[in-house]
């Protein structure tokens, strides 16, 4: 018995030697040397994978850095200008200068603006919500405020606002990763520049029906008026199917459009108040001049010519 025993250890000793012989000839026929750098740079990248950079992750990203060589159409939102800097001193090259952005929420229907005509009970998320249901006001095109967005951001930097139903973005916290915009099934989350002084204008609405139906739905919609498109001297906005847009590349921030809008759809964010219109002030009527009577004088008879 004992004889049995020491045979099958033999052989399964054998046998699991040579499986390691040949799992080590085949490693090291089909190893892959990755370059040192990946890590380094994987290193000094936040490590939040929230995908805005466009990769699978932060180890995708470094990748991508690497392979190519420099940061050329590569940029990591969620790490900034510090994170640029240290995998442009790794890779020895120059960093690539992005605009800051931020997320912007393109939605003005509020508690107050879009009063509620119905409750939805079931799935709290809003990709659901979406397919089976218009939106407690309504409005097929407005938030449904069911925190998708929020819970897709990794920074903490969004959150439904309980005041108004809509989310609210901590522009400090904000690294313009797009994990909310992807999250939103109705596009109402949007990236835009962030100004100098943090400063923006924008269309708060994305409903695209005709002006009286938007209404319905939302005291503050677009309504498609073209206003705000007449007045804007620097060809920023422009009015498609029923709904008004500003180029953010366009735009100077004149805010001729904000006064223009009849609705107050057009948010102007991070400015001092516009100053108020003039009124036009009534002329004093002036006295009129009454004319003064000539008094005529009788004529004078012409002197008769002495008769010669």
């Amino acid at each position: 018995m004992s004889n049995v025993v020491l045979l099958a250890v033999l052989v399964l000793g054998i046998t699991g030697a040579l499986f390691a012989v040949v799992l080590y000839f085949v490693a090291q026929k089909f190893k892959v040397i990755e370059d040192p750098l990946i890590d380094e740079v994987a290193e000094v990248l936040p490590g939040a994978n929230c995908g805005g950079c466009g990769k699978a992750g932060c180890r995708a990203m470094a990748e991508a850095f690497v392979k190519q060589g420099n940061m050329d159409g590569l940029s990591c939102p969620a790490g900034g200008s510090a994170v640029a800097e240290k995998v442009a001193a790794i890779l020895g090259c120059t960093p690539a200068q992005a605009e800051p952005q931020v997320a912007v929420v393109r939605c003005n229907g509020s508690c107050a603006n879009a009063t509620p005509k119905s409750r939805f009970d079931g799935l709290q998320d809003c990709a659901f919500a979406h397919s089976v249901f218009a939106g407690e006001s309504g409005c097929a095109f407005g938030c449904l405020g069911l925190g998708n967005c929020a819970r897709a951001c990794q920074f903490d930097a969004l959150g439904i606002d309980a005041e108004t139903g809509l989310p609210r973005v901590d522009e400090e916290k904000c690294v313009a990763c797009g994990a909310c915009v992807k999250a939103c099934p109705r596009g109402i989350i949007e990236l835009r520049s962030k100004d100098v002084k943090n400063r923006r204008v924008f269309v708060a609405c994305r409903n695209k029906e005709n002006g009286a139906n938007a209404r319905k739905s939302c005291s503050a919609a677009c309504i498609g008026c073209g206003k705000c498109q007449k007045v804007c001297p620097f060809d920023a906005v422009h009015v498609e199917n029923n709904l008004a847009y500003i180029d953010f590349t366009k735009c100077k921030m004149c805010r001729k459009c904000v006064a223009e809008c009849p609705t107050g759809a057009i948010h102007a964010v991070n400015f001092p108040p516009l100053p108020p219109k003039p009124t036009a002030t009534p002329q004093t009527a002036q006295p009129v001049a009454t004319p003064t009577k000539v008094e005529e004088k009788p004529s004078q008879p012409a002197a008769e010519s002495p008769k010669e």
